[in-house]
């Protein structure tokens, strides 16, 4: 579930952040989080958008 993913890449994001690792590892891990982040509001908002009333 992308839920989950997004969960999973946010902490992998935190570690990496926390240990200190190198900027452009960090800064793939926020790009790659970004995207999942994106991927679940356009799928949550289809969703809603089935539901709404014409």
């Amino acid at each position: 579930m992308l839920n989950d993913e997004i969960c999973k890449l946010r902490d992998k994001l935190n570690k990496s952040i926390e240990k200190g690792e190198d900027y452009s590892k960090i800064y793939q891990l926020s790009v790659e989080l970004d995207e999942l982040i994106a991927q679940y509001y356009i799928n949550n908002n289809k969703k809603k958008l089935a539901w709404m009333p014409m």
